[in-house]
């Protein structure tokens, strides 16, 4: 695997008050991937981006941007990074692409009006290249932020909380640009706490929570590996309890008696398709022996969201 395109080494951030914003941070980013980072609101996912991006400093440990050291190597390390933050702060009777040459600007780059010209395209802004900020709708001034952010031709973007507020349909436009952006050979970080953002979009996903990363994982090797899924038997006549020639299976009662509920996962089941379906074959046939008739079945896969919520409630 090639050298990850961001290092996180021991990293803490301690604030005055003594409130320690993040523990013993050690995290790999690898080049041209989308990661998302998850976790509550106040789980240090902004701290984190903040010393990574050089604009709060760390009380200790390391970062490490494409090669450069962000303390001492800071212009180099901060010139490969883009950031998208949470708050919209643009100069409202700005135009647009004032705002974006602008910006580019601020990284010494020289003009280059080709680049803000693709990069407004890419965005759909193109059209609203001479509009004044304010009068923009939210979803434009959010895809602005992008461009600023896109100005210096950054090799790595920062998104944090990139679609907080926004209506869905909007939040499908910003993910449908995230992912040109990945294909275009942008390394993507994004924060979120809408599980649904990291389900659809990363290819792996980082959990942090009170200052700490939980876990690292691709994103279908969590759900492999942690996710449950269960099948529900609705039964024709409700039961009192689970019959003794049933108890192997570990089933649980639900729904008044009237739902048996069996729930299995990969590393029960070995992880093969074909294990789960001949368990599942011996558990009808024996609950046909045992005398019970069902009118109906389902099965329901855990979603990353009930991961989620297990992990955090473990810690």
């Amino acid at each position: 695997m090639s050298e990850p395109i961001i290092r996180v080494s021991a990293l803490n951030k301690t604030y005055e008050g003594g409130f320690q914003a993040l523990k013993q941070i050690d995290l790999d980013i690898q080049r041209g991937e989308i990661f998302a980072l998850l976790g509550p609101n106040g789980a240090g996912k902004t701290t984190l981006i903040s010393v990574i991006c050089g604009l709060v400093n760390a009380t200790d440990g390391q970062v490490v941007v494409d090669g450069f050291d962000n303390q001492v190597d800071y212009r180099e390390a901060r010139s490969r990074i883009g950031l998208v933050p949470q708050e919209l702060t643009n100069e409202a009777f700005e135009t647009v692409w004032n705002t974006v040459n602008f910006s580019r600007g601020l990284f010494g780059k020289p003009p280059d009006p080709g680049h803000i010209e693709r990069v407004l395209k890419s965005l759909t802004l193109w059209d609203k290249r001479n509009n004044r900020l304010i009068t923009l709708s939210g979803g434009m001034k959010r895809r602005v932020l992008i461009a600023k952010a896109l100005s210096h031709e950054p090799r790595i973007l920062f998104l944090d909380e990139p679609t907080a507020g926004v209506d869905v349909g909007l939040r499908r436009e910003m993910w449908d640009v995230v992912r040109q952006l990945r294909e275009s050979g942008v390394t993507i970080i994004l924060t979120t706490h809408y599980i649904e953002e990291a389900e659809e979009m990363a290819d792996r996903i980082g959990v942090i929570n009170n200052g700490e990363i939980v876990l690292v994982e691709d994103k279908a090797a969590l759900m492999r590996k942690l996710g449950s899924k269960q099948l529900a038997l609705h039964l024709h006549e409700p039961l009192d309890s689970v019959p003794p020639a049933l108890a192997a299976y570990d089933l649980q009662l639900a729904a008044n008696g009237s739902e048996l509920i069996y729930t299995y996962d990969a590393s029960r089941a070995g992880g093969a398709e074909g294990q789960e379906s001949s368990t599942i074959s011996a558990l009808l046939a024996d609950v046909e022996a045992a005398g019970l008739v069902f009118k109906d079945l389902h099965t329901r896969q855990s979603s990353l969201e009930d991961i989620f919520v297990d992990l955090v409630k473990e810690r």
